[in-house]
C-alpha cells in the first residue's frame, strides 16, 4: 500500500479555504458519516485542466439537490475552487475529488438544519487498474448484489450511500482475483460496474444499457459522443446477461477507469479488439486536446 489518505502532504479546499492536508478534518458526530448525507464527484485533471469540469460541478449540485440540500457554492465557484487546489498542490495530471456533506449539528436521521460543507482534494493517481491487465483487458467478476429500483433508492445522485454495495462487490471480487464487479438490476438485467459503466461490442456496433437505475457517466457520455463521431453505432438498450455471449468486444468507462477493455465477466469471455483500442485512443485524446483548448 501506498501512502495512507490522511497522511498525503498538500492542500484541501475546505469550507472556501485552503488547509493543510492533515488539518482537513469533521467530528466523529458528523450526519454525513452517520447518515450518508454526502455527495461527490470524482474527475481526472490532464495537463493542468480538469476534464469537463463544469459537468462535473453542475452534477454535484444536482446530486445534493437530490438528497435533499443545496451546496452553498455556484458552479462557477466550485470549478474555481478545483483548480485552486490542483494548481496550489502543483499536480497537473491528477484526480479530484469535490465532496459535500451534512454537518454535525443534529445527529438525528432529519438533519435538515445542519450545516452543508464542501471540500477539494486532488491526487496523484495514474491508472485505476494495474496497466498491464488494463491493455488486456481486466476480468470481472459478476457481483452478487444488484442495483436497486430507482423507486427505492436516489438512483441519480452521486450520492455516497450508494457505493455501500459496491464496496462490498468489489472486495468479493478482489478475494477471487477478479479487478471488478459486474451488478445486474433489480430486474436480473446488465447495469454497470462497481463503479463504471458497461459496453459491448457485436458486428462493429456498440451496446450498452440505458442508465436509468444508475449514473449516466459523464465518461459514458463522452465515449458515446466519440463513438458516433465515428460513424459507429451506439445502441442503448436493455441486456440480459445470456446476451453477453453473443459480443465480441467489452471495454468500461470512468472518470477513474478511463476506457478499460475487458477480457472477462464470470464465465464469459471477449477478446479486446479494434474498436475498444480505437475508442481508448480517442479518449486519451479528447481529454488532452480539451485541455489544450480551454488552457489557449
Amino acid at each position: 500500500m501506498g501512502v495512507s489518505f490522511d497522511k498525503i502532504d498538500g492542500f484541501i479546499w475546505f469550507d472556501s479555504k485552503l488547509v493543510p492536508w492533515a488539518e482537513a478534518n469533521v467530528h466523529v458526530l458528523t450526519h454525513g458519516l452517520h447518515y450518508a448525507s454526502c455527495v461527490f464527484e470524482g474527475e481526472r485533471a490532464y495537463g493542468g485542466t480538469i476534464f469537463k469540469s463544469r459537468e462535473h460541478s453542475e452534477r454535484l449540485k444536482r446530486s445534493a439537490q437530490i438528497l435533499d440540500f443545496e451546496i452553498p457554492y455556484s458552479t462557477a465557484d466550485i470549478d474555481a475552487a478545483k483548480q485552486q487546489v490542483l494548481d496550489r498542490n502543483g499536480l497537473p495530471d491528477a484526480y479530484v475529488r469535490a465532496f459535500a456533506w451534512r454537518g454535525s449539528e443534529m445527529m438525528g436521521v432529519s438533519g435538515a438544519a445542519n450545516t452543508i460543507h464542501l471540500a477539494i482534494a486532488c491526487w496523484t493517481w495514474p491508472s485505476y487498474f494495474d496497466p498491464t491487465e488494463r491493455l488486456q483487458g481486466i476480468r470481472i467478476d459478476l457481483a452478487a448484489y444488484r442495483r436497486p429500483d430507482p423507486r427505492t433508492i436516489p438512483a441519480l445522485a452521486k450520492a455516497s450511500g450508494l457505493y455501500m454495495i459496491c464496496t462490498i462487490s468489489k472486495h468479493a471480487a478482489e478475494r477471487k482475483g477478479y479487478a471488478e464487479a459486474l451488478m445486474l438490476d433489480w430486474e436480473g438485467r446488465i447495469a454497470e460496474c462497481t463503479s463504471a459503466n458497461v459496453f459491448f461490442v457485436r458486428d462493429g456496433t456498440i451496446h450498452t444499457p440505458i442508465a436509468d437505475c444508475f449514473l449516466d457517466g459523464i465518461t459514458r457520455q463522452t465515449v458515446i459522443d466519440l463513438a458516433r463521431r465515428r460513424g459507429i453505432a451506439v445502441i442503448e438498450r436493455r441486456i440480459m446477461p445470456d446476451e453477453l455471449s453473443g459480443f465480441s468486444e467489452c471495454f468500461i468507462t470512468g472518470s477513474a477507469a478511463e476506457v478499460t477493455p475487458v477480457s472477462e465477466i464470470a464465465q464469459w469471455r471477449f477478446t479486446p479488439g479494434a474498436l475498444s483500442k480505437q475508442l481508448m485512443d480517442d479518449y486519451s485524446t479528447e481529454v488532452r486536446a480539451k485541455g489544450k483548448r480551454v488552457a489557449a
